[in-house]
């Protein structure tokens, strides 16, 4: 099974300290404009995908719906997580162009 490089490139950048997680951290992180990258786990809840949603486009954020719960979490050490967000530019960078070419 191959590994998931987006989730491996997010598992460095929360050992690096550039990634804040969970609902309440990375809406902070959104409104403080610190957020290069917000991923959303695709099994959240429809309000917390239409929350970041909505707040990620006022704050002008990248916003991706990728992976679960429990891929997410396990990718910065925890249990699950429904929400991330990434704080440096090339790693944001880096982790939507593998989103985004995942085939």
């Amino acid at each position: 099974m191959e590994r998931d490089k987006a989730l491996n490139l997010l598992s460095l950048a929360r050992k690096g300290g550039n990634v804040v997680s969970g609902e309440f951290m990375t809406e902070t992180t959104v409104k403080e404009g610190k957020a290069e990258l917000v991923l959303v786990a695709s099994d959240a809840s429809d309000n917390t995908k239409k929350m970041f949603t909505n707040m990620c486009s006022f704050y002008n954020t990248e916003l991706r719906i990728y992976a679960d719960k429990v891929s997410l979490g396990r990718s910065m050490g925890k249990e699950f997580r429904a929400s991330a967000a990434v704080t440096d530019k090339g790693l944001a960078d880096r982790i939507i162009e593998l989103i985004d070419n995942k085939e």
